[in-house]
């Protein structure tokens, strides 16, 4: 199983980013897909997650409004739309598989940096 993230990079305040997880080894479309995030420091916290079928969709305070997750299940692949961007952004950003059946399977990506700064 691969969790590749892409689409972290260097970006100023009230600027956007689009991270892309793309998804290898599993049956992408039973999986719950959500996106982490963890500062230096800190501990890891959840930015957004979306269901399996892509309908229910959920969100941290602090993105709300300016963070869209989304995916893509024909191409195995999960976005997350960052827009008007703040430093306080500034953190690693994971994605994460996880299906709940009989037994839970969770998956993790590698990371992708974003850095907000002027």
């Amino acid at each position: 199983v691969q969790l590749v993230e892409s689409g972290g990079g260097l970006v100023q305040p009230g600027g956007s980013l689009r991270l892309s997880c793309a998804v290898s080894g599993l049956t992408f479309s039973t999986y719950a897909m959500t996106w982490y995030l963890q500062a230096p420091g800190k501990e890891r916290e959840l930015v957004a997650s979306i269901s399996s079928n892509g309908i229910i969709t959920n969100y941290a305070d602090s993105v709300k409004g300016r963070f869209t997750i989304s995916r893509d299940n024909a191409k195995n692949t999960v976005y997350l739309q960052m827009n008007s961007l703040k430093p306080e952004d500034t953190a690693v950003y994971y994605c994460n598989a996880i299906r709940r059946w009989s037994v839970t399977t969770n998956y993790w990506g590698q990371g992708t940096q974003v850095i907000v700064s002027s």
